[in-house]
């Protein structure tokens, strides 16, 4: 079958980063580009989301929408009180008070189909967690293409037995949250074209690829293995239509930062990071708790955020993140696509 991200002009995706990231301008440039944008859906309610779609819809009838799939963890109580402990002085210097109890939600997971199925899009994409059968079938009779994110071989084995239509695989480079299904597991270090052809080995769906990414060269060596579409996320971070953060836009080019981690510290699940002061005070005590995590620590981030501290925030990066730069979205994907266009 012929999934709906094989129709754009170029075979580049616009990655959904949650959080403002990406933005209504941006995914309209990433259209315009003839690649496929996505509207990124976490974090947000039911009718935000709907915003969103609606001004998309506006733009082009080529879309995908991404969600958060719940993927609870049971909490060990005592290493989350031992990391709300090691955190508390650092948040008062920032005046910051933390709250000590862990706070759950599913970012209204549950809202958010019903939305969709009610107004059908052309695609829906999920991360954190695969969508069960019945979420698969619900948008099947809706018209809605469905797309699962994975990071094993095992995990996509289990999405193309729930229905889905197609893959996106993400490589362990990527920055910004894994989509692992399983964020407790020790995540190593691979390349994203092995990962995709061990996948596409396996599994007979069309695959999308992306993580590490940094180059037009690798783009083509993901579509050279197999993959239909190339997704783009880091590379996009620097440019103009991009909510980045300007602390986070500038940690990007600044020579202070040499490295990117995996770490929970932030969130409570597995993320790609610049590393700064934050990852190397809190990685030893991180624990897995998304998103009971992510709550505690929302307000510390967001106090670095206005001090334009960039050793307190979440810089999300792959490792492909000294080729972001700056410019129109609209002009580094059609750069990424220069050497690969549809037929």
């Amino acid at each position: 079958m012929t999934i709906v991200f094989e129709t754009t002009s170029l075979p580049i995706i616009g990655a959904p980063m949650a959080g403002g990231t990406t933005t209504p301008e941006l995914t309209e440039a990433v259209a315009r580009a003839g690649g496929f944008p996505f509207v990124a859906g976490g974090y947000l309610t039911a009718e935000a989301l709907a915003s969103l779609i609606d001004r998309i819809r506006e733009t082009t009838k080529t879309f995908g929408v991404n969600l958060f799939a719940p993927n609870p963890v049971p909490i060990d109580r005592e290493a989350f009180d031992t990391f709300v402990s090691a955190l508390e002085p650092a948040a008062a210097e920032r005046g910051v008070t933390l709250n000590p109890e862990p706070v759950d939600d599913d970012d209204h997971y549950a809202q958010k189909v019903d939305w969709l199925i009610a107004h059908p899009v052309p695609l829906v994409s999920t991360t954190f967690n695969l969508p069960t059968a019945e979420v698969v079938d619900r948008l099947h009779t809706v018209g809605t293409q469905v797309v699962a994110t994975v990071t094993t071989v095992e995990e996509a084995r289990t999405a193309a037995s729930y229905g889905v239509d197609g893959l996106i695989v993400q490589g362990p480079r990527a920055g910004g949250h894994s989509g692992t299904a399983d964020p407790t597991r020790e995540i190593e270090d691979r390349t994203t074209v092995d990962l995709l052809c061990d996948i596409l080995a396996e599994v007979a769906l069309p695959v999308a690829a992306g993580g590490g990414v940094d180059s037009e060269d690798m783009v083509a060596e993901l579509l050279d293995a197999g993959a239909s579409a190339v997704v783009v996320g880091t590379l996009l971070l620097r440019s103009d239509e991009a909510g980045t953060a300007p602390t986070h836009r500038a940690a990007l080019a600044a020579d202070e930062f040499t490295q990117t981690q995996l770490t929970r510290a932030f969130t409570g699940r597995p993320a790609r990071t610049l590393v700064n002061d934050f990852v190397r005070q809190f990685d030893g005590v991180a624990v897995d708790a998304y998103p009971a995590v992510h709550h505690l620590t929302k307000e510390f981030r967001a106090a670095a955020k206005k001090a334009d501290d960039p050793h307190g925030l979440h810089l999300w990066a792959g490792t492909g993140y000294r080729n972001a730069r700056e410019g129109s979205a609209e002009t580094i994907i059609k750069d990424l696509g220069s050497r690969v266009t549809r037929p």
